[in-house]
């Protein structure tokens, strides 16, 4: 129900019909790199334990971004991340968000928020302890919304950055940049989505923007 598929129902003339609320996917639980973990169909992790929600490569204003180099896709890539990010918060009520990097598609990103998301985000900054990682997209355009930015940020000994590091780590971490996706087959059909992807040591997260693509693991 996210991505370009979404951003379709935009577009639609008329009143919206009335519909029943949408129960949330249930989330998997598994042990990653250290971490007790929650992982939410959405892309977003969250750590009990810690009180802590982890989501990765928001890349927003990636729409705007595409529109000053004359590619048009539609505007709505920000609004439909950011509600969604807005909902799981509520959902998981959490002290801490840790946002992996890639926050916005370009460093000019936060210039060119709509009043309305620009006050999404510092309504989350504001109530959270909200950690903005630097990734290699958005530099540190992120710290202007409130929130702090740091190159990595470690927690109960899990190390949280943007790129993953090279060959095995010394500690657990929890990475993103990558944007893995998994494919099945279910009746017949071939089913892609977003995915988690670790085992004990290491833990790289999908992306949680509208717009972003996967790379699949396979």
């Amino acid at each position: 129900g996210y991505g370009m598929a979404a951003m379709g129902a935009f577009s639609l003339p008329g009143p919206r019909p009335q519909r029943e609320p949408r129960r949330r996917p249930i989330a998997a639980t598994a042990t990653l790199a250290g971490i007790e973990a929650t992982l939410d169909a959405t892309g977003a992790l969250y750590w009990a334990a810690e009180r802590t929600l982890v989501v990765s490569d928001l890349h927003l204003e990636t729409g705007s971004s595409y529109a000053r180099r004359g590619q048009m896709l539609p505007p709505y890539d920000t609004a439909i991340t950011l509600a969604r990010l807005a909902e799981t918060v509520r959902h998981y009520a959490p002290r801490r968000i840790v946002a992996l990097g890639d926050s916005f598609h370009d460093p000019f990103g936060p210039e060119r928020l709509a009043e309305r998301e620009r006050d999404t985000l510092l309504a989350l900054t504001a109530a959270h302890d909200f950690v903005w990682i630097i990734g290699n997209h958005d530099r540190a355009a992120a710290e202007v919304l409130g929130g702090r930015a740091v190159e990595t940020y470690t927690l109960a000994g899990v190390t949280f950055r943007h790129i993953p590091t090279e060959g095995r780590p010394d500690a657990p971490e929890v990475a993103g940049h990558l944007h893995p996706a998994a494919t099945i087959e279910v009746r017949g059909r071939a089913i892609r989505r977003r995915a988690f992807i670790g085992c004990g040591r290491r833990l790289v997260m999908p992306a949680f923007g509208a717009l972003t693509g996967g790379l699949d693991f396979s």
